[in-house]
C-alpha cells in the first residue's frame, strides 16, 4: 500500500494578478510574464501529468506556438505536450489520442492518479475545476506566481469556495521582473 509520503502531489501552479485574476475580462493573459528566472522548465520536469477542465483544454491543451515563437517558447510547449493529460468534463465524453476524459467520480479518479508511481501532477485549471479540487481537498500544493499588474476585472482565481482554507507558506521566490511566487501547503 502506498503511504502519503510516497503519493504524488497535485500542484496548483498558476499565474495570478495582484488583484486575484487568472484571466482578463475577455480571457486575455497578455499580462503574464514568462520570466526566465522562474525556470518553468524545471517545474515541468518535475511533473508527468496535467489536469485540465474542458474549456482550458480546448484553449491550451493542444496549443502550438507559431513558427516565429522563440526557441524557449517552443521548448516549453514541447515539454507541456509530452505529459499525460486528463480532462475533466461533464459534456465531452470521448477520449482521444492526446488526452483521457474523466466525466464523473472526480475524487476517486484523482486519488487513483495520486497513488500511481510517477512524478507530481499539475492542476492547470480552469476556475471551476480548481474550485472542485479545493472543495474536495485534492490540492496538495499551491504555487501562485503573483504578477505585478492590477486588471480591475476578469476571471478570479477563487470562486464559490464554501469553506475557509488555512495554508502554510513554505517558500517565497522573488524575481527581477517583479513576479513573486508563493508556495503554500495545507495547514
Amino acid at each position: 500500500m502506498t503511504t502519503n509520503e510516497n503519493r504524488r502531489k497535485v500542484i496548483l501552479d498558476l499565474a495570478v494578478t495582484l488583484d486575484g485574476f487568472i484571466e482578463g475580462e475577455n480571457g486575455e493573459v497578455d499580462w503574464c510574464i514568462m520570466d526566465p528566472e522562474m525556470n518553468f522548465l524545471e517545474f515541468l520536469n518535475g511533473i508527468d501529468t496535467i489536469l485540465y477542465g474542458r474549456k482550458s483544454y480546448d484553449l491550451w491543451g493542444q496549443y502550438t506556438p507559431d513558427t516565429n515563437a522563440s526557441m524557449t517558447d517552443k521548448e516549453l510547449w514541447e515539454a507541456v505536450h509530452s505529459k499525460e493529460k486528463y480532462v475533466f468534463s461533464r459534456t465531452k465524453k470521448a477520449t482521444d489520442s492526446r488526452a483521457k476524459f474523466i466525466n464523473d467520480q472526480l475524487v476517486e479518479e484523482v486519488n487513483k492518479l495520486k497513488s500511481l508511481p510517477g512524478k507530481d501532477i499539475w492542476l492547470y485549471g480552469g476556475a471551476n475545476l480548481i474550485t472542485s479540487f479545493i472543495q474536495e481537498g485534492l490540492v496538495d500544493e499551491f504555487r501562485l506566481s503573483i504578477h505585478p499588474v492590477v486588471l480591475g476585472e476578469g476571471k478570479p482565481l477563487f470562486v464559490n469556495l464554501q469553506n475557509r482554507l488555512n495554508l502554510k507558506l513554505v517558500k517565497t521566490n522573488t524575481f527581477s521582473s517583479g513576479v513573486v511566487q508563493l508556495i503554500y501547503h495545507l495547514k
